[in-house]
């Protein structure tokens, strides 16, 4: 029976879910400038395209930059907090 997981603990989980939700404001803004230097780069290389081509360029760099982000985030979260010492094998 694996032992009891820190985030049970209800301090020890808010402490954890704020530092995670700090680094995904972090990881938004980050996210934020990079699409914009983006599209600002991709407008000034090619001819007048269609706005749907930016739209693609926006969501692909958002969605994958963001989902990376939550990975990271809960990667952190569980072993920053020790959950993953509260699992046996």
């Amino acid at each position: 029976m694996p032992s009891k997981s820190p985030l049970d603990d209800p301090e020890t989980a808010a402490y954890a879910w704020r530092r995670f939700r700090r680094l995904m404001l972090l990881v938004a803004a980050t996210t934020a400038v990079t699409i914009a230097v983006a599209l600002l780069w991709l407008h000034s290389l090619t001819e007048p395209v269609s706005i749907h081509y930016y739209i693609a360029a926006a969501l692909g760099i958002g969605i994958t930059m963001m989902m990376g982000g939550a990975l990271m985030g809960l990667m952190f979260l569980s072993s920053g907090t020790g959950h993953d010492d509260s699992v046996e094998r």
